[in-house]
């Protein structure tokens, strides 16, 4: 018997949790380079759930793409923090319907007892927190991938 590797993995849908930091840094990885309409973001305080309805970057097709000289692919998928208590953010304007929000990383500053601040930090500064009573964050694509607009890979300076 021997370990599954990351190609037997085969095409399917990601529908991944974290709930312990080195589970968080692989969703994080995995939505770096999101893009989504500030109206794709929703807070129910009485259900304590944020919501975002993310368009991500398919980082994990990117060396298949490549090497089958196929286009690179974006994926629109849920992205759903639970136990939230409180959500704030800055250096958004939140009145602007228009406003494209882009995902640079997901961290997390625990608290006592298992809480803490999750943080999502967007280009250009701005940033989302939410107040959380767990580590307890859903990705789920929830719709097929389909072709990149731009058809190139984000690329970050070094």
């Amino acid at each position: 018997m021997s370990d599954a590797r990351f190609e037997d993995g085969g095409e399917g849908a990601l529908s991944l949790r974290a709930e312990t930091e080195a589970d968080l840094s692989v969703l994080s990885a995995l939505v770096q380079d999101a893009v989504l309409p500030i109206t794709e973001i929703v807070w129910d305080a009485k259900a304590r759930r944020l919501a975002l309805l993310i368009n991500r970057f398919r980082w994990e097709d990117k060396p298949q793409a490549e090497a089958e000289g196929r286009p690179y692919e974006r994926v629109r998928a849920l992205l759903v923090i639970a136990d939230v208590t409180q959500v704030s953010s800055q250096g958004i304007d939140r009145g602007d319907s228009d406003l494209v929000l882009s995902v640079l990383d997901i961290g997390f500053e625990p608290a006592q007892d298992g809480a803490g601040r999750v943080t999502l930090t967007l280009a250009g500064d701005g940033a989302i927190a939410a107040e959380v009573e767990c580590l307890d964050i859903d990705l789920r694509d929830v719709e097929r991938p389909y072709v990149a607009p731009s058809g190139k890979a984000p690329r970050h300076p070094e």
